[in-house]
């Protein structure tokens, strides 16, 4: 099954739809995080990718990452509910403003789509090293539906 693509400017729209229909009162179906610690959580991946934020895991967690996850991260089978959270992008000890995490998610979902596939492959990850341009698109594509169907959107 091929993810949508997030070089797509539809598959961009379609986002941000889905994240403007969030609200605080929009309860999780699994989890911790209320709706503006996961728009804050999924912004952490592309502050990475954009050199914002430059946590990443030890060396020991990247091994295991690239030796024994990342063909679930990049393949285009949909995450589970409940899979833990690396300590960076761990939200649930702060509060945030649902509003200001939409704006933030959108611009960086923006940003990476008018970033390229290309350009994209050349920038690696910080926990898994040289990616792909589909590797790197159904990565952030299940990541970013992973949490929006947590919030039923």
């Amino acid at each position: 099954m091929a993810l949508p693509s997030i070089y797509s400017v539809d598959t961009t729209k379609k986002l941000a739809e889905r994240i403007d229909s969030l609200t605080n009162e929009t309860p999780a179906l699994w989890g911790k995080m209320n709706a503006g610690q996961m728009l804050s959580h999924c912004c952490v991946a592309y502050q990475q990718i954009l050199g914002e934020n430059t946590d990443k895991p030890s060396f020991f967690m990247r091994w295991l990452l690239k030796s024994f996850f990342k063909k679930s991260m990049v393949n285009d089978i949909p995450y589970k509910p409940n899979l833990p959270t690396g300590p960076t992008f761990v939200r649930i000890n702060q509060e945030f403003d649902i509003e200001i995490e939409k704006q933030k998610l959108k611009g960086y979902i923006i940003k990476i789509q008018e970033m390229g596939a290309e350009k994209l492959a050349t920038t690696p990850s910080l926990s898994l090293g040289k990616l792909n341009a589909t590797e790197w698109n159904n990565m952030i594509y299940k990541h970013i539906d992973h949490h929006l169907r947590q919030f039923g959107v």
